[in-house]
Order: C-alpha cells, then sequence, then structure tokens
C-alpha cells in the first residue's frame, strides 16, 4: 500500500452526483502519529475537475485524525494531487475526553467537563477541564476510521460520536 504525504488532496464520493475534499494536512505525534486532514465544506458535482489551488481556498468544514491510506486501500477516497499550502496546523486545536463509552445498565455521561486539549506542535496534552474560550472550538482528537470521515462529510457529524459526551 502506498504511503500518503503531507499536501496530498482526496476526492471523497458522498453520493452519487456529488464529492468533496479533503487534504493531508499534518502528522500528530500525541495521537498515534497518524494523518491530520482538513475537510472542505464546498459540494462538487462528479463531473466537475476543480483546480486543486481552488479546493484548498475553500472553508475548512473540520479537522480530523485518520489514516489516510486506509481510506485509499478501501475505496472511500482517492488521492488527486498534492499541493504544499496546508494552511496552519499549528493552529488546530484537538479535545479527547475519558468520559466516553459506558456499560450495559449504566447511563452514558451527556456533559463532560474533564477535558484535556492540544495541538498538533504540542509535546503532551493539557488538562483544562471545562471548556472555554478557544478549546470550544475544537476537534474531537480520536483517530477515526475512514467510514466515519465519508459520514462525517454527507452528513456533517460522526456516527459513532452518539455515545461521546458534549461540553455544554
Amino acid at each position: 500500500m502506498k504511503n500518503t504525504k503531507i499536501g496530498d488532496v482526496f476526492a471523497v464520493k458522498i453520493s452519487e452526483h456529488q464529492r468533496k475534499y479533503f487534504q493531508l494536512v499534518a502528522f500528530d505525534l500525541l495521537q498515534l502519529n497518524s494523518d491530520v486532514i482538513r475537510a472542505f465544506k464546498r459540494i462538487y458535482s462528479i463531473e466537475e475537475v476543480p483546480d486543486m489551488s481552488e479546493i484548498i481556498k475553500d472553508e475548512v468544514d473540520f479537522y480530523a485524525h485518520c489514516v489516510t491510506k486506509f481510506g485509499i486501500k478501501f475505496k472511500l477516497w482517492e488521492k488527486v494531487g498534492n499541493l504544499s499550502d496546508v494552511g496552519n496546523p499549528n493552529s488546530i486545536i484537538f479535545r479527547n475526553t475519558n468520559d466516553y463509552g459506558y456499560k450495559p445498565g449504566q447511563e452514558r455521561l451527556k456533559i463532560s467537563h474533564n477535558w484535556h486539549v492540544w495541538r498538533i506542535s504540542d509535546k503532551d496534552f493539557r488538562k483544562v477541564g471545562k471548556l472555554i474560550g478557544e478549546n470550544r472550538n475544537s476537534e474531537i482528537g480520536l483517530v477515526m476510521n475512514p467510514m466515519e470521515i465519508v459520514h462525517r462529510m454527507k452528513t456533517g457529524e460522526y456516527e459513532m460520536m452518539k455515545s461521546y459526551p458534549g461540553f455544554e
């Protein structure tokens, strides 16, 4: 399986007639050295062949950790090129909590006040408790499987997050 590299741009078919794009922007040593992507908002028709520089000028829909080469292997997306402009990955904030998941018979925790956050360039996680200020804009920092990435690109949310607590 061919390795992917920073700057790679991928096309994701979100319906029979539409697709969206994302770009591999960094590798995050704090999260299993996983790929960090930025997914773009604009929806293109399948027939459209946009210029890659146009794609990456679009508004970012979300950032996520995943393994891009697995999405290629499972034919969930295809690499369409590479651009060195990856924005500012060091400005991305991720969050996580140990308050997710629950056992049978337990009620899931709906709101967590036990968050930790980090940026890609950080050397460690920072415990912050409640999410306030810019930390409220953080993205979930779990490494998502490729099908979750496609689901979020289609629907705006992760399927698996139904058991994950919110922060407000």
